[in-house]
């Protein structure tokens, strides 16, 4: 028991014995372009038929003036109060290994002391590596594979992947604190970051998130089942040919993508482009129409 965190009564109070598990990140409040990230990880939860483990304490790292509890409110009877905490859930791959799931908002207060715990559990449930997951908006086609960049305070680790290695400056995450403070355990931390076509940002994007799971099995050593959400991916794919085929300043606009992404990618040597790259073209005219478009075919 934790003044931090409150284990599942299923579990008897007590912290399971894993071994070799992989633990999985992905908390909300820091970029997601189309969702992606937040929709992988809902795939690994039914996936994995992982179940909640623990629970982190909201009045510690909670501000509920930016996280306000949700009240449920019938016919004038104020029912319950969903308070929003970050969580551990448990659950196996395919083959029966084990599965650690990090989600939940990310938290507002007591970064440090979040990561020494998280660092702790996962000594104590024996986590071989983690995988944070993200994704963010780029100049790249949707009628090219999407990328994966990673991050790793690890040199040895970066060098073994074969995603994009970046150079920039950027605000950091949770998920990039708890990279290091992984490292510092001599556990293998790695960032696994999506490019998702700028002008399908606001939409959800399947085949980001096809990508981020497939990044994290490679990565991980796990196996599990996408075949869903590539079904998804190569129906909305299909859908936004349609809509950029039918506009010609639309297809210019993809040419010109397409073109710069094959030549950024046509080398040998290790890609950098990361969160740089090409110059954003405009692309709020063709995200408004894929929205109007997306709108006309719910059934889609």
């Amino acid at each position: 028991m934790s003044d931090f965190y409150k284990i599942n009564p299923a579990f008897q109070d007590v912290l399971p014995e894993l071994e070799k598990s992989l633990l999985v990140v992905m908390l909300s409040g820091w970029i997601d372009a189309s969702a992606a990230s937040a929709s992988a990880m809902e795939i690994l939860i039914t996936e994995t038929a992982a179940k909640p483990l623990l629970t982190f304490d909201a009045d510690t790292f909670i501000d509920y003036r930016a996280r306000r509890p949700t009240m449920e409110l019938r016919d004038g009877v104020n029912t319950k109060l969903t308070w929003s905490a970050p969580e551990l859930l448990l659950g196996n791959d395919s083959n029966g290994r084990p599965v650690l799931l990090l989600t939940g908002p990310e938290p507002d207060n007591r970064w440090q002391k979040f990561t020494e715990i998280v660092s702790q559990l996962a000594v104590a449930l024996d986590v071989r590596r983690m995988l944070g997951i993200g994704a963010y908006p780029i100049a790249t086609p949707h009628t090219r594979a999407v990328q994966v960049s990673c991050s790793s305070p690890s040199r040895e680790i970066v060098a073994t992947l074969p995603y994009i290695k970046s150079s920039v400056d950027v605000p950091a995450g949770m998920e990039a604190a708890l990279e290091h403070a992984f490292a510092s355990r001599s556990i293998g931390a790695i960032g696994l970051w999506a490019q998702v076509p700028h002008y399908v940002a606001s939409m959800p994007y399947p085949a980001a998130s096809a990508a981020l799971l497939e990044a994290v099995c490679e990565s991980g050593d796990i196996v599990i089942d996408t075949s869903n959400v590539r079904q998804q991916a190569a129906l909305q794919r299909e859908r936004l040919d349609q809509l950029v085929l039918a506009n010609p300043e639309h297809s210019s606009m993809l040419t010109q993508l397409e073109l710069a992404f094959d030549e950024s990618h046509s080398g040998n040597g290790t890609l950098t482009t990361g969160f740089g790259g090409n110059p954003l073209p405009n692309g709020d005219e063709l995200a408004a129409e894929l929205e109007q478009f997306l709108r006309q075919h719910p059934a889609d």
